[in-house]
């Protein structure tokens, strides 16, 4: 499995604010606290002092004490602001494809839907939904069904004979 250069901002952005919120973390902790290997951490630290942007001070003997400089400070708010913006750009095309969605089903005639699927493209689309006063309902009527599928919405009808 290969890491993309979002991935790799994404890390060193979590790894500097842990280091921001505690110098004194060993690279085990800081391991744990972002679910990955110590080898990772070690790697993106590694880097991260190679381009100036963390420096090491010695606190004890066999003790590390990680420093954000003032580049890597800067480096943290691009970090975070394109971290947003990402984030917002994802946000906007769940929220078209669930209005897409949406709009397919009012055209067939229907106020409400299933919701299938989990996560937070799920939230989208749910808010969406009571946004656009469509009902979600789980009761066994057949529906049209707003289907989750990692980025994807999409709507699949049922047919029903009592309708």
């Amino acid at each position: 499995m290969t890491t993309t250069t979002s991935d790799n901002e994404h890390r060193e952005l979590e790894l500097l604010n842990q280091i921001s919120a505690d110098p004194n973390a060993t690279q085990a902790s800081l391991a744990g606290q972002l679910g990955v290997a110590v080898g990772t951490i070690n790697w993106h630290l590694k880097r991260l002092i190679e381009k100036g942007y963390v420096k090491i001070q010695r606190a004890e003997r066999r003790k590390l004490k990680y420093i954000i400089t003032t580049e890597g400070i800067a480096l943290r708010a691009r970090l975070t602001l394109d971290y947003i913006q990402s984030s917002m750009s994802l946000y906007r095309l769940i929220r078209e494809r669930s209005l897409n969605a949406i709009q397919d089903v009012r055209k067939a005639g229907f106020s409400q839907v299933k919701l299938v699927g989990q996560g937070e493209v799920a939230e989208i689309c749910r808010l969406t939904c009571l946004e656009q006063n469509i009902e979600i309902l789980d009761g066994r009527h057949a529906l049209p069904i707003l289907k989750i599928n990692e980025m994807k919405v999409t709507v699949e009808f049922q047919e029903d004979t009592n309708r």
